[in-house]
């Protein structure tokens, strides 16, 4: 039995083809975990999600913001913006099964020893927190009023986390954290216009994972959504970076597809990776 981390997909079907048959992937033996943003930008989001499904079990994906933009624009909340590769999805014979499996994924995962989310975890978030709010957002998205939990999702404010937020609010932060969020403060304000490398950060603020006394400090994390630092890393075949693994390699802006095969001791890790057709223009990134 192997065990995978996969990064950000965003529609590139034929590299996650490459990839598994790479990695001589057998659902029937092995697992896969893939970290969010498996729609969009690329040119085969449909063809994505129909091999995720396929593979029952074996595939645990979590949801990245692309994905949930996907559900919101299939409730009509939003417009598909003009390089989003989305209506494929929404017109296919089969897109309402598909969306109904979107919208019961995950939004953090904690096995093997590993907590993986797609974009970050608030410096004031434990594991255990981490994955009960987490929990909060799954409930709502698989409750019985998709619409109104879409139509309160989108929004940066409230910038930080505060255990009294309620509602729409509470649940906007949590879902800005775990599939938006880049940067921050030492006391958890989050930053969201700033896309670029570690270096970029905005005056006062810090990579998510730098922030010193950050209660997961100890706890190894697995995430994507930050393709120029995931890049880097993947370049330098760095190790872990704070006790975390970036794993968005920029495969729809060009460049490749990563997965980390999770060794027997917790923190361990190989890099396979397979190339990938750009599908973007150069710097248009999300």
């Amino acid at each position: 039995m192997a065990l995978y981390c996969i990064g950000d997909l965003q529609g590139c079907n034929d590299a996650l083809q490459r990839l598994l048959h790479k990695l001589d992937f057998s659902p029937s033996r092995d697992t896969v975990y893939v970290l969010g943003d498996l729609v969009n930008r690329g040119p085969d989001s449909l063809g994505v999600l129909r091999s995720l499904h396929a593979l029952g079990d074996a595939a645990q994906c979590l949801l990245g913001n692309h994905d949930l933009n996907l559900l919101g624009v299939r409730q009509g909340l939003r417009k598909p913006h003009r390089r989003d590769t989305l209506q494929q999805v929404l017109d296919a014979p089969d897109g309402e099964t598909l969306l109904d499996w979107l919208r019961h994924r995950r939004m953090a995962i904690f096995e093997h020893g590993w907590l993986m989310v797609h974009a970050g975890v608030l410096p004031q978030w434990s594991t255990a927190q981490t994955m009960a709010l987490a929990g909060e957002v799954e409930q709502a998205l698989r409750g019985t009023d998709l619409a109104g939990f879409s139509s309160g999702m989108y929004g940066n404010t409230p910038e930080r986390w505060d255990d009294t937020l309620a509602g729409a609010e509470r649940l906007r932060v949590i879902v800005n954290a775990l599939t938006r969020m880049r940067f921050c403060t030492p006391d958890g304000v989050m930053e969201f216009a700033t896309t670029g490398s570690v270096q970029t950060a905005p005056p006062g603020y810090l990579p998510w994972f730098e922030v010193p006394g950050r209660q997961t400090a100890g706890q190894p994390v697995a995430f994507g959504h930050w393709s120029t630092l995931g890049a880097d890393r993947v370049a330098a075949q760095a190790g872990l970076l704070c006790n975390t693994l970036p794993l968005d390699t920029g495969c729809v802006w060009g460049g490749c597809l990563t997965a980390a095969r999770l060794g027997a001791t917790t923190g361990q890790f190989e890099l396979i990776t397979v190339s990938c057709e750009q599908s973007q223009q150069p710097g248009k990134k999300a």
